[in-house]
């Protein structure tokens, strides 16, 4: 079986915009559809043809492009059945917990409410490959629109749980101004320090900050080390439960 080729591309004022191809079969995904032209664009400059969609979440900036991108290209739109209302166009509706068949390669619908209700992280085990829409970011995890820390966190931990070595695609270049505040709140993790120095340097250059990793997000993201000692000092929160810790941070962050 051949790897899963990953094309990621600017679009919009700050979204990735991201498609996957099957060399073996000859289909392409784009990972939601944050802006025709963009995606349209990214397509002919790799000679793909785009046969799906696979979203993670309603918002406007991931589904603007949908019903274009089906007249178009005839592409199959396949989202979160519990999400059904809310995604344009959709053909194909994925309980969540359950796999979708991207040609021979299993995609996996892994259920992540905070960022809204809704919303759902796309991973494709066989191929260490997990994308996680605004949920979790590089440094940072997604607003709570729709759902409570409790939920936020429950999904944070879940993709906590995938091996260190997944690389991870997310949907915004947030990750410069995620890595000031992560400094606010982990201030003497030597591992972060130089992460942001390396940042600042790429965003300097224009360079994007993507894919990360998993294991990187464990070690560095604020947002899923709510049980470091050293973090539960400075918010003053030795005692409080990792929901508590973690909904302070995100709190901090909100208005940071």
């Amino acid at each position: 079986m051949c790897a899963l080729e990953v094309y990621q591309f600017n679009c919009r004022t700050d979204n990735f915009g991201v498609l996957i191809h099957d060399p073996e079969i000859g289909i392409t995904a784009s990972i939601d559809a944050p802006d025709e032209g963009a995606i349209n664009q990214a397509l002919a400059d790799k000679g793909w043809t785009l046969s799906h969609v696979l979203l993670t979440h309603h918002h406007y900036d991931h589904v603007e492009a949908n019903e274009a991108l089906k007249q178009k290209w005839g592409a199959i739109i396949v989202g979160n059945e519990a999400d059904s209302e809310r995604l344009p166009g959709l053909d194909i509706a994925v309980q969540c917990g359950n796999y979708f068949d991207f040609g021979l390669h299993k995609c996996q619908f892994i259920d992540t409410p905070g960022h809204t209700i809704g919303h759902v992280a796309l991973h494709f085990a066989g191929q260490n490959l997990l994308f996680t829409g605004d949920t979790l970011f590089a440094l940072g995890c997604g607003r709570m629109f729709e759902g409570s820390p409790e939920q936020m966190w429950t999904s944070l931990s879940t993709l906590a749980g995938l091996p260190d070595e997944t690389v991870v695609y997310c949907g915004h270049e947030y990750t410069l101004a995620n890595a000031a505040f992560a400094l606010t709140i982990d201030p003497e993790n030597a591992g972060l320090v130089e992460r942001a120095a390396h940042i600042k340097a790429l965003r300097a250059e224009k360079l994007a900050t993507l894919p990360t990793s998993i294991g990187l997000e464990k070690a560095t993201n604020p947002f899923l080390r709510v049980s470091d000692e050293k973090i539960r000092q400075l918010l003053n929160m030795e005692n409080a439960s990792d929901v508590d810790v973690f909904a302070e941070i995100r709190r901090r962050k909100d208005t940071f």
